[in-house]
């Protein structure tokens, strides 16, 4: 079976820039990291407010999924996916046409909001609405805490029993594929090296170079969207 990872690369073609990249988010604007880093959220109502504003502009409420991401449902289809194991909080995974049930969201996903008190969860349309409505930092409904969209921002740690289903499947797999990471954020990065050690075949598409490199069995420069629709094909060949 095979299990790929993804990373930010792989939605840059929907229009989604990534965060590292010489034309990212954190390079543009280095104080924008403090919009997802949950020390600064959770001390500053400004941030949160100025965290939803970049919420509600992201290019991800209205991308849509690529020839990357329609390829690998391809791949689900055909029988040969085991686990989508990704990075990215966008959803276009599912929105292609992933089976959510295969899709291992490491980062979580924006479009949910939790609150930090109580757990209770709602969505990210409901609490845009509510600033609409006049409210600047919208509280939970339930117990007036915070409220976060459901991504794992800086400073929070990553759900346990996501990683080590991760983990599971980058250890079963025959071949492991990362498409688009830079494999450079743990613990993320570690499954590549996991699944080599257990005698995947590892395969990274990515434009640029990765510490993981002289493991991979095949290292792939051209353009996601062109790249893994013909490994895809290959793969299911």
């Amino acid at each position: 079976m095979i299990s790929v990872m993804t990373g930010a690369g792989i939605s840059t073609g929907s229009g989604i820039p990534d965060y590292r990249g010489p034309s990212g988010l954190w390079r543009q604007d280095p104080d924008h990291e403090k919009l997802v880093t949950i020390g600064y959220y959770l001390a500053d109502p400004e941030i949160r407010r100025r965290s939803w504003a970049f919420r509600r502009g992201s290019p991800a409420r209205t991308a849509e999924p690529n020839a990357a991401h329609r390829a690998l449902v391809e791949l689900e289809r055909a029988g040969r996916l085991d686990r989508l194991i990704t990075q990215n909080v966008d959803g276009l995974h599912q929105r292609a046409g992933s089976s959510p049930d295969r899709v291992l969201e490491l980062h979580g996903n924006m479009f949910g909001v939790v609150c930090v008190g109580c757990g209770d969860r709602s969505t990210l349309d409901e609490a845009l609405d509510r600033i609409d409505a006049g409210e600047q930092d919208p509280a939970c409904r339930e117990c007036g805490g915070i409220l976060k969209t459901t991504t794992v921002m800086f400073g929070e740690n990553l759900s346990q029993d996501v990683i080590a289903e991760a983990a599971e499947a980058a250890e079963r797999a025959e071949v492991f594929v990362a498409v688009g990471t830079s494999l450079q954020v743990m613990p993320a990065a570690s499954l590549a090296a996991l699944a080599e050690r257990n005698g995947a075949r590892l395969v990274i598409v990515n434009a640029g170079p990765t510490p993981y490199d002289d493991l991979a069995d095949e290292v792939i420069r051209d353009p996601i969207g062109e790249a893994v629709p013909r490994l895809v094909a290959r793969l299911i060949g």
